[in-house]
Order: structure tokens, then sequence, then C-alpha cells
């Protein structure tokens, strides 16, 4: 069995964002030559997470709305007492969650016609990194 690890570092324009990682994790997984594996794909930060659906706008603007009900920015957290203002980036992550599994199957991605992975930064505008890990043979 083989492995292969590559860290990205995001730094995003706006504090809040959805970047569609599907083609930078297929050249990762082209550079590993792994052909039959898994991809794991891993914020490496508790205010950002990684999630699999749709590339579609009004979706990803849905999951932004239905996630600023969930956590609300500027509420009162408890976690604002240590001196932080991200309490409502880190529940966020809670829902989303920080990574998920892809399965390799001839050198690609086995993703369905309409998925696609996204790194969902929470407070973001500083340095933040993501693991892609393949394994495999």
């Amino acid at each position: 069995m083989k492995s292969y690890t590559q860290y990205l570092t995001f730094n995003t324009k706006k504090h809040r964002e959805f970047i569609n990682l599907t083609e930078k994790v297929t050249q990762e997984i082209e550079k590993s030559t792994i052909q039959e594996g898994f991809c794991l794909v891993s914020a490496m930060h508790i205010t950002a997470g990684v999630f699999i659906n749709d590339n579609e706008l009004g979706l990803l603007t849905d999951i932004e709305s239905w996630l600023n009900k969930l956590a609300p920015e500027g509420q009162n957290y408890n976690h604002h007492k240590t001196g932080e203002t991200n309490g409502d980036a880190h529940l966020r992550n809670l829902v989303i969650g920080h990574q998920v599994t892809v399965p390799v199957t001839k050198g690609r991605p086995d993703l369905g016609p309409w998925q696609s992975i996204f790194y969902a930064e929470f407070d973001g505008q500083r340095d933040k990194k993501l693991l892609i890990k393949i394994i495999g043979e």
C-alpha cells in the first residue's frame, strides 16, 4: 500500500467562503499515482470544514442561510468570554464536519454526477491548513 500527503494553505478574501476543491483533489490523486484506494480531505482548523454537495450557487446560498440560522453571528456565546468572537464558526464546524473520505477508482475521485468537494471557511482572512491524504495501490 502507498500513501501520499499534501497540505494546502488558505487565506480567504472573505470571512466566510465556500471553495470548490474538486479539481485540486483530482490533481493530487493524479500526482499520487494511486489507482485504487481512498482520499481523505480534512480541514486542520476548528473553524473550517469540508463537505460534499452540489456545486450550484442557489444551494450554496441556502447552506449559508441555514448555517446562519443554526449558528448566528454576533450572539453572546460563552466562548466569547475567553476574548474570542468566533463562537458561531466553531458551531458551524460541528454541523458541516471537518473531513470527508472519497473513494479513488481508476486514479480518479469516485464521485456521483453532481457531487463536488468543498472547503468551508467560517472565520477566514487568516492562514488555515487543509490535509489531503491518499492511500491505496
